[in-house]
Order: C-alpha cells, then sequence, then structure tokens
C-alpha cells in the first residue's frame, strides 16, 4: 500500500506563516506499487529518484525517518506531514524554526550533493532573518578548501537555477554574501572573490566596497529578476581595476562587458539574460546621466537597450545604481523616436537611410522639453 505525504519547503513555510508555492510530495510503499498507480510517470532525478506523474513531482521516502531527513540538504526542509496530519521531522527541525537557523542535515550533505553550498546561501536569499549556523558555515568552509574538483565539476545548469531563484528573492544580495563568509565564490562566482577588498570608487560617490556597492544594488532592485543578475554584473569590470588607478575606475563598464557575458555563460543562463547582463553593464554608466547626454547618445542607447527587450529592467538597475528614477523621461523619448517616419524619397537608400532616420530622430528629442529625473532616496531592506 503506498502511503502519501507533503514534505519540505510547503511545511516550513505554512508553519512559518509564509505564503506556499510549491507542494511537493512523496511517498512510501515501493517505486513498483507507486508505477501501477502512474504507470506513464518518468524518472527525472538525477541524484535521487524524482517521479513525474501528471505535472506533479513525487520522491520515494526512505522507510527510516532518521535516514530520510539525514540526506536532505537542511533541517529546516527535513519534514513530512502524512494523510493523517502527523507531522514528521528532523530531531532539530522545530528548533532550527524557532531560532531561525539554517544547518546542514546532517555530517554528509555536502558530500552527497556539493550543490547544496549554493543551496544554503540561497536560503539565506529567500529567508531574509535566518542564519547559517557557525558550525554548518565552517563545514562549507573546510568542503569548498578539499572539494574544489567536485564543486567544478557541478553541471552549469544547477549552479545556475540556484542563483536564478536567489535573483528572485527578497534579499538576493544574501546568496552572495553567504558564498563569500563560507569561501566558496571561487569558481563559479571567482569574479566576486576579491570585490570586498576592492573600493566602488571615490568619495563622495562611494564608500564602500566594490561587493558592498553590487550587494546594496541587487537588494533594491528586488522584485525584478532580470534587474537583479544586470545588478550583479554591472560593476563587475571594477575588479580588474589596477591598484595604481585606484579608487577610480576608469572604463570599468567597458571592460565589464566580456566578463558579464562570460559569467553569465559559464552558468547557463538564458540568452537573453547573458545579452542583458552585457548591455546593462555597458549602459548603466549613461543610464545614471541620462539628463546630461545628447541627442545621438539618447536614442543610440533607447534603441540597443529595446532591441535587447530590457528598457523597464534597465532602469530600475540605473535608479537602485545612481538615485534617480529616469524611466519617465526615457519612455516618452523612446515613443518620440519610434513615431518618426522616414519620407518616401529618403526611403531604400540603404546605409544613406539609416543615417536620414537617425538624423531625424535625433531631431525629434531635440525639439521635446529637457529630460529630467525623481531623486529616488533608496532604502536597502535589513540595513539602517
Amino acid at each position: 500500500m503506498v502511503e502519501w505525504f507533503v514534505v519540505g519547503g510547503s511545511i516550513r513555510d505554512l508553519l512559518l506563516g509564509r505564503p506556499l508555492k510549491d507542494v511537493d510530495f512523496s511517498f512510501r510503499g515501493g517505486t513498483g506499487e507507486f508505477l501501477q498507480l502512474f504507470p506513464h510517470a518518468r524518472n527525472t532525478g538525477r541524484d535521487m529518484p524524482i517521479w513525474l506523474a501528471g505535472g506533479i513531482e513525487y520522491t520515494a521516502l526512505e522507510e527510516d525517518w532518521e535516514d530520510d531527513f539525514a540526506r536532505r540538504d537542511l533541517t529546516v526542509n527535513a519534514c513530512a506531514l502524512d494523510a493523517g496530519g502527523r507531522l514528521h521531522a528532523h530531531p532539530l527541525f522545530r528548533a532550527d524554526l524557532r531560532s531561525r537557523t539554517l544547518r546542514l542535515a546532517s555530517h554528509r550533505s555536502l558530500e552527497d550533493d556539493p550543490l547544496r553550498l549554493f543551496r544554503a546561501a540561497r536560503f539565506c536569499a529567500a529567508m531574509p532573518g535566518f542564519s547559517i549556523d557557525p558550525a554548518s558555515l565552517a563545514a562549507m568552509r573546510r568542503f569548498a578548501a578539499s572539494h574544489r574538483a567536485e564543486i567544478a565539476a557541478l553541471p552549469r545548469e544547477r549552479v545556475g537555477r540556484e542563483l536564478m531563484r536567489a535573483l528572485g528573492s527578497p534579499r538576493p544580495s544574501l546568496f552572495l554574501q553567504a558564498l563569500r563568509e563560507a569561501d566558496c565564490l571561487e569558481p563559479w562566482f571567482a569574479e566576486f572573490a576579491s570585490a570586498g577588498d576592492i573600493p566602488a570608487g571615490p568619495l563622495p560617490w562611494h564608500d564602500d566596497s566594490v561587493l558592498e556597492h553590487t550587494s546594496d544594488v541587487m537588494d533594491r532592485c528586488a522584485g525584478s529578476p532580470l534587474a537583479v543578475w544586470m545588478a550583479l554584473c554591472h560593476d563587475v569590470g571594477k575588479v580588474m581595476t589596477s591598484p595604481g588607478e585606484l579608487p577610480h575606475h576608469y572604463g570599468h563598464e567597458k571592460t565589464g562587458v566580456d566578463m558579464a557575458r562570460a559569467f553569465g555563460e559559464r552558468l547557463g543562463l538564458p540568452a537573453r539574460w547573458i545579452r542583458a547582463g552585457a548591455v546593462g553593464t555597458l549602459c548603466h554608466m549613461k543610464g545614471g546621466v541620462y539628463g546630461r547626454l545628447r541627442a545621438g547618445t539618447r536614442r543610440d542607447m533607447l534603441l540597443q537597450l529595446e532591441a535587447a527587450g530590457i528598457m523597464h529592467d534597465f532602469w530600475i538597475l540605473a535608479s537602485a545604481d545612481s538615485g534617480l528614477d529616469w524611466e519617465p523621461a526615457a519612455q516618452r523619448d523612446l515613443q518620440a523616436i519610434k513615431g518618426v517616419r522616414l519620407p518616401r524619397e529618403w526611403q531604400g537608400l540603404g546605409a544613406e537611410s539609416g543615417r536620414r532616420l537617425r538624423e531625424l530622430q535625433c531631431e525629434a528629442l531635440s525639439r521635446l522639453p529637457k529630460p529630467a529625473a525623481e531623486a529616488r532616496p533608496w532604502k536597502v531592506p535589513g540595513k539602517e
């Protein structure tokens, strides 16, 4: 007879009073009996069987609760609710839930799946107020130092998936901060390994490190995962600045373009996201001073953002970085550009037609009132 259970994060969130997202199901009673009920189920698991049937995922539970919960990633995820409403959980589940502690479920958690380094960091971002307990943090450091090959060999899509989930979290920067505390930034996030020791820029514009500034901008963009991704990338070029030029970072936006692109490719992110990271990095400095740009520069940048499909998300980034909201002015300018029509006598002339159209579009922008922005005093979540 098959027994059914609701397991993991949905129970945790229910007890914490958090909105439920995904509900995970498990069963006991043998895979054979399960397949008799769901003969068309497919095993989609990598490290453990995960059966997909009717659009719902099911995992098989161990017969021994202690063994099953020891296989899980974190104690706060090691729980199951049976059909009678009885809660079965890791011995530390309740205590860690009360104390807002993220603890590895067992001493072998990381050996069973090195991806759990990034899952622990992702849960820091997803559940602000929870922190990794010191013993687990020390275990992550030891594992990262002694198992570099296993960490580097993780499928890029799995690491990228954890990052993308973190980018959609309430405090996305905590993912980066947790990896830094655990010395787990290399090799997947190696660009940021030294970012905490590099000044973000000269006074009075910056009084923090590249890592701190990046973290603040990420959190200001929370709610728009694509903007958070661009925030993560936007100053990555600063880590390549020659020590003799510090605290200035001349041309870092251009230096960062290829770095942002390589970063996204390494993590197997979607092509649109890779393009957004590169374009956002290249344009973010102009975005902060949009009202001071010439008409031609504004025209070219707006069409570049439009072609990349990041018009709205980019202005979230630019506002989070500069404290000025230029999006209404930029949207106004874009509509003016799109409203320009090339006279018939100038059509069909190849490059000359393009040059003439650009002139007319720039003239249209020049006739508009000077762009204005609203000041956006940001308060970084979790900071005074």
